[in-house]
């Protein structure tokens, strides 16, 4: 059972996210560009030169290396004045089958390097500034690494809408991957104040940090705070140590993945069906769900065992305090409590389930 849930799980995800990149700098793109125009170029001349017994100039006669240079530079470009001119067949045929797509290639390059460095760049600048002027009680995603992606991944297949998400990274194919989602993205340094008041930080519903680093999760937690000092921030830590520390710095919520597989291989020591279960909560594909609600006004006076919702109570959160459904206060729920219940999913209510209902 939990192997079908994992597959179904998996067969969700439509992407792949990279630990790691490796960008060329813009100034060496920038120099490969030119250095592969200068080369197809010089290639030219020199088969210009080597064929200068077909061309003629009409202004002296004399085709000298100079006037093979001229020639190749309007030829490529274009310009074509007349005075010197391919007169055999052999010189017709190197214009034709060699030089024509060289002329091309020329100009796709510079054409493309104008558009990468000068349009493309305009105009991701306009739509990102038309973006930031709509942002508002969207999610942020700091760190778009294995963890910010299933988070991110997770979010949708929960029925969050990717126009509200917004993801910086300094990865570029990263991005491309969150793109590709549907989310909004950002090429920045997350610690840096003016890129977090780019994406509106203290406008956000919340804020998911995973950098990749504890050092760095934790020095943007507190850069969000300060920024953002309202805003709900989760955070992934990998060591134990640095909990107290990212609670320090503002976070709300500190996740540790290292202590959450810790546990889910104690629950597997003490029963088969333990992990299984929990990773149904964890996850939307599974047969249940954890949700986290405020109360509501028909609830209020209930007892945590007696939702509207139909959902199983769990815990009652109230006045910063955490009180079970074994404990007296939940025996009436009041204004302001916070709710986590269990639910059943989409896949708890199975075929199966769906037959028999139609039966009845």
């Amino acid at each position: 059972m939990h192997d079908k849930y994992e597959k179904q799980r998996i067969g969700k995800r439509r992407f792949t996210p990279i630990r790691r990149a490796v960008k060329i700098p813009v100034w060496g793109d920038l120099g490969i560009r030119i250095g592969t125009a200068l080369s197809l170029i010089f290639l030219v001349i020199m088969i210009h030169w080597w064929d200068r017994a077909g061309l003629v100039d009409n202004v002296d006669g004399d085709v000298s290396f100079l006037d093979v240079v001229y020639f190749t530079m309007i030829s490529i470009t274009t310009t074509g004045f007349g005075d010197i001119a391919p007169v055999t067949d052999r010189a017709r045929l190197v214009e034709a089958v060699i030089v024509t797509p060289v002329r091309f290639a020329v100009l796709f390059i510079f054409v493309g390097t104008a558009y990468n460095f000068i349009i493309k760049r305009s105009w991701e600048k306009w739509r990102m500034a038309r973006i930031q002027d709509q942002l508002t009680d969207h999610v942020v995603v700091l760190g778009f690494g294995v963890s910010g992606a299933e988070a991110v991944g997770e979010l949708i297949e929960r029925g969050a809408d990717p126009a509200t998400i917004v993801v910086m990274d300094s990865s570029e194919e990263r991005l491309d991957i969150a793109e590709s989602m549907g989310c909004n993205v950002i090429a920045a340094d997350a610690s840096r104040d003016e890129n977090l008041e780019a994406v509106r930080i203290s406008k956000a519903q919340t804020v998911l940090v995973s950098a990749g680093r504890d050092d760095a999760s934790i020095l943007i937690v507190l850069t969000v705070r300060h920024l953002a000092p309202n805003v709900p921030i989760s955070v992934v830590v990998r060591a134990a140590d640095n909990e107290l520390l990212a609670r320090q710095a503002g976070a709300d919520n500190v996740i540790n993945p290292v202590r959450f597989t810790g546990l889910l291989l104690a629950g597997s020591a003490r029963g088969a069906h333990i992990s299984e279960y929990m990773s149904d909560l964890a996850s939307v594909t599974g047969r249940v769900q954890l949700v986290e609600r405020e109360v509501m006004p028909e609830e209020i006076g209930r007892p945590l065992s007696d939702l509207a919702s139909g959902g199983r109570g769990l815990r009652i959160y109230r006045n910063g305090g955490a009180c079970g459904f074994w404990e007296h206060e939940a025996d009436a729920l009041q204004a302001g409590d916070v709710i986590v219940e269990i639910l059943p999913s989409e896949n708890g209510n199975g075929e199966d389930e769906d037959k028999a209902t139609e039966k009845a």
